[in-house]
């Protein structure tokens, strides 16, 4: 989680210089949705809403896109969406970006899509009721939250500094599994998982982990010089120049692999957490034991 986000996701847009610790996120992430897409046959994608506490907004689905998704998002910022649109354009990567200025209302037929799923983004929900309930509406297969950390040490020290912009800009109730798990059950949707996820062996915190990293004697972790270093980003293997950009990446994963749980529900960064219609994982149970 980085509440500065609010204030200067512009900036990502201008000079997409992500950092280890978004761009190790997005790696993560990709892995997870793509385990999902695999196992339920994932056509349709909308990512809804889309802008969440990361680097530069708009692209954490664009893996999906890679492996042949056909993917929709949303947001509620116009200008934001078009910049959206434009950093899409310059991978060829087809997207349909549409503005949701109220998430209680999306604009999209029945059973639309495959799956759904947003990242860090359910406190921008004016009514998380009624969204889920369009949510579950517009969903065939599978939903996925995922929610920031928030027995977290960097989320709990986050929110102190950023508690005037938490208050006044988000809805903190909104992201607490005690409220969005059971109204998804009322809808009849069954969750099948959560897991810890984005654990890497740095704390969440809002700047560059290199920078910290490096303040804490522990700059052999980065592996780079210390000045200067090109942009970091993911966008750079999208537009097809950096096919290595995901194996740099995972060299940092053997923290989220091995720590125990425990260490885990203080270190993590997100919780992930999937749900399935009732019906129809049932139905995939009984077709998959005959």
């Amino acid at each position: 989680m980085a509440i500065p986000i609010l204030h200067f996701w512009r900036n990502y847009f201008e000079q997409p210089d992500e950092g280890l610790g978004s761009s190790y996120e997005r790696v993560i992430i990709n892995q997870r949705l793509d385990a999902i897409r695999r196992h339920y046959g994932v056509k349709r994608l909308l990512e809804s809403p889309s802008f969440g506490f990361t680097g530069l907004s708009g692209i954490n689905s664009m893996d999906m896109a890679v492996h042949g998704c056909d993917v929709t998002i949303t947001d509620h910022d116009a200008e934001r969406l078009e910049l959206v649109r434009q950093v899409w354009r310059e991978t060829g990567l087809p997207l349909e970006a549409v503005l949701t200025p109220d998430y209680a209302a999306l604009p999209f037929d029945d059973d639309s899509f495959d799956m759904s799923w947003n990242f860090s983004a359910l406190w921008f929900t004016q009514d998380l009721d009624a969204f889920l309930s369009e949510l579950s509406r517009v969903t065939r297969r599978v939903i996925v939250l995922c929610v920031p950390n928030r027995s977290g040490l960097g989320y709990l020290g986050q929110k102190l500094q950023g508690r005037h912009d938490l208050r006044r800009l988000l809805r903190e109730e909104h992201i607490k599994p005690r409220r969005f798990v059971p109204a998804m059950r009322r809808r009849d949707w069954r969750l099948l998982e959560w897991s810890y996820i984005d654990c890497p062996p740095w704390p969440d915190i809002g700047m560059h982990k290199e920078k910290l990293l490096r303040g804490l004697g522990l700059g052999f972790l980065v592996r780079e010089p210390a000045e200067p270093r090109p942009p970091l980003t993911i966008m750079e293997r999208y537009r097809g120049n950096d096919d290595g950009f995901p194996e740099r990446m995972l060299r940092y994963a053997w923290f989220e692999r091995h720590a125990p749980r425990p260490a885990k529900h203080v270190w993590a960064h997100h919780r992930c957490y999937v749900f399935v219609r009732e019906h129809d994982e049932k139905h995939r149970t009984r077709k998959e034991t005959r």
